[in-house]
This record gives C-alpha cells, sequence and structure tokens, in this order.
C-alpha cells in the first residue's frame, strides 16, 4: 500500500511540476517589452493604412500605455478613437474621446475630437421607423460643434449634417403623427404636426405638417383653426401640392384650379387673424 501511495505523491508532483512549467512559460510569452513610443506609434498608422483599424486602436492605446506623459501617447488617444470609429465601434471611440477632450480641453486637436464624437452618432442615424436617441445625441453633439468652434471647418459641415439630423426627427413626428391621424386620435396627431411645425422650421416635412394639422382640425370641427393653418400654408408655400390639397379641403374647389382663386382667399383669412 505504502509503495503504491509513494508513485501517486510522485505523480502528483511531476503533474504539478509541468503545470507550473507551463504557466511559466505562458507568462514568458507575454512578458512586458517596452518600445519606443515612436516605433509603437508607426506600427499602428501601418495598421491604419492597411484598414486593419482594431490592431491599430490596440497599438495606439499601447503608446499612452507605455509613454503615457508623452507628446504621442497624446497623438495616440485621438487616433485610437478615430481606428475605433473606423472599425464600427462607435461606444468605445466615444468612450476614448470623452477621455481625451477631458484631458486635453486646450489642445489644438480638440475640435476635432468633438467632430469626430459628433459622427459617431451621426453615421449611426436609423431609419424613422426606429428609436431615434442616436438621432437625439447626433444633433446635440452637432450642435455643439458649431457653438464652440463656429469658425472651424469642422462647423460648417456639421451644420450640414444639423440640418440632414433635423429632417430626421421631424420625419420621426410626422410619422407618428400620420398614425394617430389614421386611427383617429386627432388631438395626439394635432400635437406631432405641432412639434414639427415648431421646432423643425426649416424642414421639409413641414409643409405636409400644416396640411395634417388642417386635416385633423377639420376632423374635430374647428374650422376657424382649420382655414388659419390653410393660409399660413398658402402664405409660405403657395405652389405646395400640400397647400392645394388643404385649400380644396376647405372650399371644395379643386386642387389644379386653386392657384389663381386661392390668392384673394389667403390675403382675407391672415387679415382676418393679424
Amino acid at each position: 500500500m505504502g509503495r503504491y501511495a509513494s508513485r501517486f505523491r510522485l505523480a502528483a508532483v511531476l503533474g504539478l511540476g509541468l503545470l507550473a512549467a507551463a504557466c511559466a512559460d505562458k507568462d514568458a510569452d507575454t512578458t512586458y517589452i517596452e518600445r519606443p513610443a515612436e516605433e509603437i506609434y508607426n506600427s499602428a498608422m501601418d495598421k491604419v493604412l492597411d484598414s486593419d483599424y482594431q490592431k491599430a486602436a490596440k497599438d495606439f492605446d499601447e503608446v499612452d500605455r507605455q509613454h503615457p506623459y508623452s507628446v504621442w501617447a497624446t497623438k495616440a488617444q485621438l487616433m485610437s478613437a478615430y481606428s475605433l470609429y473606423q472599425a464600427s465601434k462607435y461606444d468605445e471611440a466615444v468612450v476614448n474621446l470623452d477621455r481625451f477632450i477631458q484631458l486635453h480641453p486646450g489642445n489644438r486637436d480638440t475640435a476635432y475630437a468633438y467632430y469626430l464624437k459628433a459622427l459617431c452618432y451621426y453615421v449611426q442615424i436609423t431609419d424613422v421607423g426606429r428609436d431615434q436617441k442616436t438621432t437625439e445625441q447626433a444633433l446635440k453633439a452637432l450642435d455643439e460643434v458649431t457653438k464652440r468652434f463656429p469658425e472651424s471647418k469642422y462647423a460648417r459641415d456639421a451644420r450640414l449634417k444639423l440640418d440632414l439630423t433635423r429632417d430626421h426627427l421631424a420625419g420621426k413626428e410626422m410619422e407618428i403623427g400620420r398614425y394617430y391621424e389614421r386611427q383617429g386620435n386627432y388631438l395626439a396627431a394635432i400635437n406631432r404636426f405641432r412639434r414639427v411645425v415648431d421646432n423643425y422650421q426649416t424642414t421639409t416635412h413641414v409643409p405636409e405638417a400644416l396640411h395634417r394639422l388642417t386635416e385633423s382640425y377639420l376632423a374635430l370641427g374647428l374650422v376657424d383653426e382649420a382655414k388659419t393653418t390653410a393660409a399660413v400654408l398658402g402664405y409660405n408655400y403657395p405652389g405646395s401640392e400640400w397647400y392645394s390639397d388643404s385649400y380644396a379641403l376647405l372650399t371644395n374647389i379643386p386642387s389644379q384650379n386653386s392657384a389663381t382663386a386661392s390668392k384673394g382667399w389667403v390675403s382675407r383669412v391672415i387679415g382676418s387673424v393679424f
């Protein structure tokens, strides 16, 4: 019995020795090797040029880890975020950009950091049938770029994207409003259409919103409100199909004959209101 026990102890010791050796080899493979910041940075840039963005981000992070107080680290922090953006890792990119902005508020590249953060949200804008939280985040971030850096090249592009973002949000309001109108829930529909008119005045959806408001007011028997809304539509968008439809709805004059007949009508209604 003692002989077998001795053999068992020997096997156990040998097993532990092999396990320790394996762990030692593994540790040796992951030994920390310090490299010059410029060398790591250039290696990361090579990966960017090869479109290997996730590995590039790791190399840029390594620059910051090994040489946190170097000039290269500051550049690497921003390039890591850029690489993550290119790799469609938008949430991670935003985290890195927020860190860069916090650490380097006066850096000459901070304007770009704000702009890239806005792009992370902007490129995720989905169709109007889905939740618009990301669209609202894009709107806020783009607006921040235009306010903080109004004379920068990033602000000019941000303004263009702001218009598209507002148009997208207005489209979402219109979709919900149309749904309520089809369901006969006219008060809810009116609230949505009014949001478009009040909050997104520069978008392409305003003429239709005014027409849908006219329809909804008439459905509730609010004839004066319908006339006023249609007159505002005619005054601001006299040649639009939406005004022709609203005018025909209120006067029973076919829309194809409404162009000339409506001019005096708009003047009378606008004059009676104002």
